[in-house]
Order: C-alpha cells, then structure tokens, then sequence
C-alpha cells in the first residue's frame, strides 16, 4: 500500500510538473522565432534530416559501445536497448527508459542476466555523462567562457558522481567476469564511441540553433548541448520537460544569445529529436525479432518433422471426440450419424461432457457413444484437451474432434482423417472457406476472416479457416499437444502443433449453422483469453 501511494504521489507530481514546464515555455518562447524555425526548416529540410541522421549515429555508436562490455548482446538488440530507453524516457517520467534498456536486452536475448546488463548499463551511462563533461568542457575552454560560482560547483559535482558511476559499474563488471560472466569493463573503444557521439548529437542542437536565426558554432553547440543533458540528471517530467529547456537556455545564455531566442531553439531541438526517438524507438519495440513485447509469430525457421513412432495396430481405430456442454438436443444425432468404418478402421466416438446439466451424457450414452465426464464446466480447450488424452489411450491411428452440435457432418470423418492415416500430415483442419457453407451469420463470418487472416499471419502457413472445430491429429501429435488454456482451443493448438514441427493440411468440408443451443463464444471474454493465450503460447 504505501508503495502504492508513493507511485501515484511521483507521477502526480511528474504530471504537475509538466503542466507547469509546458505553461511557462509557452509563455517565455519566442514565437515569432519559433515560427521563422518551422518555415526554414519545411522549406529546406536536409539541414534537418542531416541533423536526425547524425543524431541516429551517435545511438548507434552507443549500442556499438554496449556490445564491447556485452559480447553476448547481438548489435541489433544492442541498437534496439538503446534506442528503447531513449523512447522511454521521452514518454515516462522519472527517467524511467533507463530500466527498459535492461529490461529489452534481458527479455530479448536468451541466457543474458540482469546483472550482466544492469552493471553494464550503468557502466556505459556513467562514462557517457563523463565524456559529455569532457567534450562540453573542451568547448567552453576553446571559446575562452568562465563557468563560476553554483554553475561550476554544480559540474564539478557532477563530475565527481559521473566517475564514482562509471567506478562503481565497472568494478561491478569485473566481479561478474571473476564469477564467470561474459562481461568487460568498458575499453578504449567503446570510450572512444562515447565520446564521438556526443558530437554527433550536437548536430541537432546546431541546426536547430540556426533555423532560428542564431550564430552558433559547432564548440558553441557542444556547450549548449552540455548544459542542456547535465540538467536533465534531476528531470522528473517525461523528456526532462522544463530542465532540458532550462539547462540549454542556461547555455545560450552563456554564449551571449537572448534568452527567448535560445528558448525557441531548445523547443526545435526537442521537436526534432523527440520525432526520430518516435520513430526509431517504436521500431526498436517490435525489431529485431524478439521484439519487447516478445515473440509475435512463430519464426521463419521451424523444427524438423518429429519422428512417427511405431506405426499404429492393424486394428486401431479412429477416435472421434465430441466436446459437449449442454448439448442434449442434438448430441445423440450426431452420435448416430458418425460412419462405423473409415478407410477400412474402426470408428469409436467419445463424447466429453464439460459439465452439462441437460442430460447430455445420458442421451450420448444411449446413442452408442463412451463418454468421458468432467463433472463440471471447465471450458472447450479442456474438453479437447481429455479427449485427445483419452483418444491416446485407446491407441487410436488418428484422434479427430468435431462439435456435438451437428454444425460439423460426422459424416465427413474419412476426408478429415485421411491424410493422417495416410502420413501425409500429422495436423489437419476442415476448412469451411474451402468447402461449402450453407449458412453462416454475417457477423460470424467476418470474424472468422479476420481471426483467420490472423492465424495466417501468426503462422506463416497458408491457413484458409482459423476456427474450424473440425480436426484431426496423428497419435504423435495428439499425444504431444499442449492446450495452454480452457476456454477455446484453436489458435494456440495449431501454434503449438506447428512450433514443435509438425506438418499442417487442411481440407474441404461443409458446415451448416447450428439449429440447437447457443454459442458459448462472447466477443470480449474470447479476446480477453485468447490473445494472452496465444502469446503465453508463442513464447513458451
């Protein structure tokens, strides 16, 4: 609880500050000059892409610099850190991008520890502060400027946490190598990318400066652009709102220019930047693959086709398993228009009642089928879940599952089955945009276009129907098939089926909208378990 409260105190008081950061540019700004910026810059862009491409450079350099202290980390990922702690921390407060760097670089690359990335972080962060004191300084002594009094102990303070930072991460670093990390103290070369970036990124300032109509030089834009990061150590507001534009006025103001003016250019300068870390740090969410939010897809690459086992007895038959919950009115048909044979085996249909109070496993009964019963009502990725163990138990040559409602024809078993007990596939759907489909309500087609054109996306494969609950699987596959969840089945199922390496079909059938019952699918609840689901699934 009370840390609760002290969260929502520090982000009401970030809010607070912002409003106020955001009041008083406004009211202090040079408008005019704001506005002579704009024209310049949509007249003449290049002077601002340039500044953005140099701006690009200097993270880069900043990733390249990560990855000498973290061999482990791809240069991708190294990118994508650095550039997600750059868009975290123009959207949050609290500097908090600092702690996505290390979360990306520990969730998207495999075996990296925390500590490895933290010590390194913290390593890279505090001798970046260090070679920004060193360059800003190197500019104000060659423009012969005098920092006195609270302005020169302030950097002389900030020097001295600067090094005690970069001391203390590396001496971290150094530990985790003894114990076996693979980590190294930052060398001369990642130093030295350190220290060019910060010229880079004054780029930025220098243009911005200019399209306002400011006299500024390259020495001129390193000072400003000094005084402007330094200040923003103590930000609280998302991008140092208020202390960013403070600390570069503060510099303009150093180098003799109208405090107004130089407002106007730090407002730029925030603009410009604030647009390429949108930009690059929203890809750097999603790519490279991994992204942060995890695995979206399954990869390119998948595994090899598992072995079969030992081929099926002469006699195994065919399971047929009808997940049911209250289906009373219909499940007995559906029993007794099930084929006894297919492709010369036999058919044995269970009927998994989830918790039916209508009678449904009496009428299954005593039309001819086994019924497996949970007692109660867990969900239909449960119910096809002990339908496939049962089937597995019974030895079955091949494992099929169809709705007790009679929207899917029993009739259909042998097509469904039949590359399986062929071995042509170890995974087969029915698909009813492949087939005939004599009725289908228009809201639910459109849904399963769309949920389809989703799976599609998710797998890579060619899937024509997402949803069918028309299936079959080998008893390789029915026995290695993992449903992560009760509610439904489908798109974590064929997920699942196919990251493991198993070989996907599908083929034509009909479907006719049911006449009994009702659905149990509710829009909201469907996405509210499916989505999470497949994306437990997909980073499993």
């Amino acid at each position: 609880m009370h840390r609760l409260r002290g969260s929502s105190t520090a982000w009401a008081a970030a809010a607070l500050l912002t409003v106020l950061a955001v009041a008083l540019v406004v009211r202090t700004v040079d408008a005019a000059a704001l506005a002579d910026a704009g024209r310049r810059l949509a007249a003449s862009p290049g002077g601002a892409l340039v500044a953005l491409a140099c701006f690009g450079a200097a993270f880069a350099l900043r990733g390249w610099a990560w990855t000498r202290v973290l061999p482990a980390l791809p240069p991708g990922q190294a990118w994508a850190g650095v550039h997600v702690a750059l868009l975290g921390n123009r959207l949050l407060p609290l500097r908090l991008g600092e702690p996505l760097r290390v979360v990306s670089a520990v969730r998207r690359v495999p075996g990296l520890g925390p500590a490895a990335a933290t010590a390194s972080t913290v390593s890279l962060r505090g001798a970046d502060t260090v070679a920004l004191l060193a360059v800003g300084a190197g500019a104000a002594v060659a423009l012969g400027l005098e920092v006195r009094d609270a302005g020169g102990a302030a950097v002389a303070v900030a020097g001295l946490v600067a090094a005690a930072v970069t001391g203390g991460g590396a001496w971290w670093l150094v530990r985790l190598r003894a114990r076996g990390h693979a980590v190294r103290p930052p060398g001369a070369a990642a130093v030295a990318a350190t220290l060019l970036a910060w010229p880079l990124e004054a780029v930025v300032v220098l243009v911005a400066a200019r399209a306002v109509g400011l006299d500024l030089d390259v020495a001129g834009a390193l000072v400003v652009t000094a005084a402007a990061v330094l200040a923003q150590v103590a930000a609280v507001a998302p991008g140092g709102l208020g202390t960013y534009e403070g600390g570069a006025v503060a510099g303009y103001v150093l180098l003799g220019h109208d405090p107004a003016t130089g407002l106007a250019a730090a407002v730029v300068t925030r603009a410009l930047t604030t647009v390429y870390a949108l930009v690059a740090g929203g890809v750097a969410v999603l790519a490279p693959s991994p992204s942060l939010l995890g695995r979206l897809r399954l990869p390119r690459r998948l595994p090899p086709r598992p072995a079969a086992g030992p081929a099926p007895a002469a006699d195994a038959p065919v399971v047929l398993v009808l997940p049911a919950h209250d289906e009373a009115a219909s499940v007995a048909d559906v029993v007794a228009r099930a084929p006894r044979t297919v492709l010369g085996r036999p058919v044995r249909v269970v009927v998994v009642d989830d918790g039916s109070r209508d009678g449904t496993a009496v009428r299954a009964r005593a039309a001819g089928a086994e019924v497996v019963e949970h007692g109660r009502n867990r969900g239909l990725g449960a119910a096809v879940r002990t339908g496939l163990a049962h089937g597995v138990g019974l030895g079955a040559a091949a494992v099929a599952f169809a709705d007790a409602d009679g929207e899917y024809p029993p009739e259909e078993l042998a097509a469904v089955v039949g590359p399986v007990l062929a071995g042509d596939a170890d995974y087969v759907v029915g698909s009813r945009f492949a087939g005939r489909i004599d009725r289908m309500l228009p809201h639910r087609r459109f849904g399963n276009r769309v949920l389809t054109w989703w799976v599609r996306w998710l797998t890579r494969h060619p899937v024509t129907d997402g949803q069918s609950g028309y299936r079959a699987l080998s008893p390789a596959a029915a026995a290695d098939a993992e449903i992560v969840h009760d509610y439904n089945y489908a798109q974590v199922l064929t997920l699942d089926l196919l990251g493991k390496g198993y070989r996907y079909a599908e083929v034509p059938i009909s479907y006719g909208f049911r006449t009994t019952g009702t659905s149990f699918v509710r829009l909201g609840r469907y996405l509210r378990s499916v989505v999470p689901a497949v994306h437990r699934e997909l980073n499993a």
